[in-house]
């Protein structure tokens, strides 16, 4: 425990209190746009920051549309409403993800099916995405269906763990072979590439988050990406209660959601954007400098960016080796105790009561993951050393 602690303090510095997991920086023109805003009185969905927020998120992820929503779970929700997810249905999704995954796809009435991750990227692995859907798909005049349930799997929504971007090609191949649509959870990798390309940009729909704890927030806040102007369209509809343009007669020609983004939210959103830049460099400095502290450290790997990605790091990882993996608690205490906010990943959703049944693969790699990750204080604000 020593040595890990010893290897944080190299990398981040000694705290002054506690090093918190991720905290926000505000260092641009949050205070100056906020109050632009209150002084226009525009606060609420309507204004010129939403406006420009979504702009600036389509040249930040060269996605075609971006429709600003209130968080990142009502994008996701969003997003597997547009694919077309219905109630009865199964949604292909990793046991290893923040809990919002699960729970929009909870919202549509389908079931979560989920699949192991990969040590490589800790996202969704794609051999063994294709492996269970070989073991139990089959096309049917609906679609394809899973034999064993009789379900349609109407999607597949891989996420790219602490910013770290999945084998999207892939995943995007064995989706094509089944038919059935990939909806990106990119909550957490703004700023992160795949083969050159932004997280989220090259799929049919995205979600994004930018609550407090993520590398931009808007406080609480989330955008759905697509590339497809219709979908853009029907994102912006239902996401605004499926209201008719008219001047004064309220009309709604669907079921919608009051899921809009407040252009108080945004006018910080535009701030936080205009340094994304200097979060992104920031964070890569820290999580060389937690390369570097560990590398001398037995029984521990720094989970680095996977080959032919750009990680923007937004969480950094340590494994503990599996002859280790009971000692991760203690660690944590080790940590925490010396002002370090470390924390392990999150529980995996087939271990909670309201998932325990649904259906599932092998997630035996996941719950290696599990056992053994611990999370270090990742902020931009820490001052990378190289001690």
């Amino acid at each position: 425990m020593r040595t890990i602690v010893a290897a944080v303090q190299r990398a981040a510095g000694t705290p002054n209190g506690m090093l918190a997991l991720h905290e926000p920086v505000f260092a641009g023109n949050e205070i100056a746009y906020l109050e632009q805003c209150i002084k226009s009185t525009f606060v609420s969905s309507v204004g010129k920051f939403v406006d420009r927020f979504e702009e600036m998120l389509g040249e930040v992820t060269g996605a075609k549309r971006a429709i600003a929503v209130v968080n990142g779970t009502a994008a996701l929700h969003a997003c597997f409403r547009l694919a077309g997810v219905e109630p009865g249905d199964e949604v292909i999704s990793p046991a290893l993800t923040f809990i919002a995954t699960t729970n929009a796809i909870a919202y549509c009435g389908a079931s979560p099916h989920f699949v192991d991750s990969s040590f490589k990227t800790l996202g969704m692995d794609a051999q063994a995405l294709g492996a269970r859907l070989d073991a139990i798909a089959q096309r049917s005049p609906g679609g394809t269906t899973n034999r064993e349930t009789g379900r349609r799997i109407a999607a597949i929504a891989p996420m790219h763990t602490f910013g770290h971007p999945v084998d999207m090609d892939e995943i995007v191949a064995i989706a094509r072979h089944w038919d059935t649509p990939v909806i990106e959870d990119a909550a957490e990798s703004l700023g992160s590439t795949y083969k050159g390309h932004a997280v989220g940009s090259q799929a049919r729909l995205a979600a994004l988050s930018f609550n407090g704890n993520k590398i931009v927030t808007t406080g609480g806040g989330g955008a759905i990406l697509t590339n497809d102007e219709e979908l853009g369209r029907r994102a912006k509809h239902i996401t605004t209660t499926a209201k008719l343009p008219h001047k004064w007669a309220f009309v709604h020609d669907e079921i919608g959601f009051n899921y809009r983004l407040p252009n108080l939210n945004a006018a910080l959103g535009c701030a936080q954007l205009e340094q994304l830049d200097g979060f992104l460099a920031s964070k890569r400095r820290l999580a060389a400098a937690y390369d570097h502290a560990f590398a001398g450290v037995p029984g521990v790997v720094f989970a680095r960016e996977p080959e032919g990605t750009t990680s923007n790091y937004w969480l950094n990882a340590i494994l503990l080796d599996e002859t280790h993996a009971g000692l991760r608690d203690e660690v944590l205490s080790a940590l925490n105790d010396s002002g370090y906010g470390a924390r392990p990943t999150w529980t995996l959703m087939h271990r909670l009561p309201m998932f325990a049944a649904c259906p599932r693969g092998d997630l035996r790699v996941a719950e290696s993951i599990e056992s053994r990750l611990i999370n270090l204080p990742s902020s931009a604000s820490i001052q990378a050393r190289n001690d």
